[in-house]
């Protein structure tokens, strides 16, 4: 069997590493906000090109802090893409603020930059970009429309660590990125935790009030902020995974690569190539018209494979408000996506099995989708 993910083989070769780092924590004494943290802001920040990362407890914190340490007037419009994962819609709602579905590209999963000018009004303040799978959002469009109307952009780069668009990381696309380093991360912590990513200074120091009860010293508040420190021993296990982050990327486009190029393509609908060098490839997604027999078809012959996602934000039963809203290429990739098994441990026997057994879907499953 190839399951779609083992994150206990994926963290086998970090296992030295990993035992390190948390041994030098429980002998340290200190467990939050101490110097594994500040190790770890201080290279990922240059990891991502950018002057500030402020660790928090979360990806979702990541967002929702953000939004709220830019102190926008209640009931500002953020606009976000229709199809991402929830996380970002739940911070937007969070922060007190209303989110604004706009369909995404049918290619690249990504927010189309032609449909959010259509999406402004006098009420918006924030553009969040979910860099979906892996790839980039196409961010000079994006930004020069920011510009245009005076507003904010906000990314979500949850699975786009070591991405870039223009030779760019996503740290430096936009005001602020929000990261998770969930454990499935392309990179995973040992539980939950996440960080922000700003050249803003300002937004910056803002950001390490807010993750700490609004505190900037002990026991006096200057912010209603909340609970959100990233702690010490997952930052020290972050610290030691960030060294093999680009080879762990390396890998994971070497296998995408022969996906693209051996696969069928009439059996399936394959993603974008022309990035595929500035993708990490957090996941490989796929389209199939009957993805519930293609799903079954891989599992008979030991293949796992996941969805990203099954249900759009508008159809959940947490927003009712939405149920009745028209967004056709949502609910199009909502039904047909499919992730196929990629992360750097799979090897290329794995692969080939993968690849031929697509290759050799019979007839009455041959069927891509436009």
């Amino acid at each position: 069997m190839i399951p779609f993910l083992d994150l206990k083989r994926v963290n086998k070769p970090h296992q030295e590493n990993i035992q390190r780092a948390m041994r030098r924590v429980a002998e340290s004494g200190w467990f939050v906000l101490g110097r594994e943290v500040e190790q770890f802001e201080m290279s990922f920040a240059h990891y991502c090109q950018t002057r500030h990362c402020i660790g928090v407890a979360n990806g979702l914190d990541a967002l929702t802090l953000t939004l709220k340490a830019w102190e926008l007037p209640p009931g500002s419009e953020v606009i976000i893409a229709s199809n991402a994962y929830i996380a970002g819609v739940l911070a937007v709602r969070q922060a007190g603020l209303t989110p604004v579905l706009v369909e995404p590209e049918l290619t690249t999963y990504n927010l189309d930059p032609l449909r959010i000018e259509a999406a402004i009004t006098s009420q918006t303040r924030v553009i969040l970009c979910v860099h979906l799978y892996g790839r980039c959002c196409d961010m000079e469009p994006i930004n020069v429309l920011a510009a245009t109307y005076g507003l904010r952009v906000l990314t979500d780069a949850a699975q786009a660590h070591g991405a870039t668009y223009n030779n760019i990381r996503p740290g430096g696309l936009a005001d602020a990125a929000g990261w998770s380093f969930y454990p499935t991360k392309n990179l995973g912590a040992l539980g939950d935790a996440g960080a922000v990513t700003t050249n803003d200074g300002d937004l910056a120091d803002r950001l390490r009030y807010w993750r700490n009860y609004g505190s900037g010293q002990k026991y006096y508040n200057q912010y209603v902020g909340q609970n959100s420190r990233l702690d010490e021993l997952q930052a020290a296990i972050l610290s030691e995974k960030l060294t093999r982050l680009d080879a762990e990327n390396d890998r994971r486009r070497q296998l995408a690569r022969r996906y693209l190029t051996e696969l069928n393509p009439d059996k399936l609908t394959l993603p974008p190539a022309d990035a595929i060098d500035q993708d990490v490839w957090h996941l490989f997604v796929v389209r199939h018209p009957d993805r519930t027999r293609l799903i079954s078809y891989l599992q008979q012959r030991g293949i796992g494979t996941d969805v990203h996602y099954p249900i759009p934000p508008h159809r959940q039963q947490a927003f009712p408000e939405w149920h009745g809203l028209a967004l056709p290429i949502s609910e199009q990739l909502h039904r047909e996506v499919v992730s196929l098994p990629l992360n750097p441990t799979l090897t290329d026997d794995e692969v080939s099995y993968i690849i031929d057994t697509i290759n050799d879907i019979p007839a009455y499953l041959s069927v891509r989708v436009n």
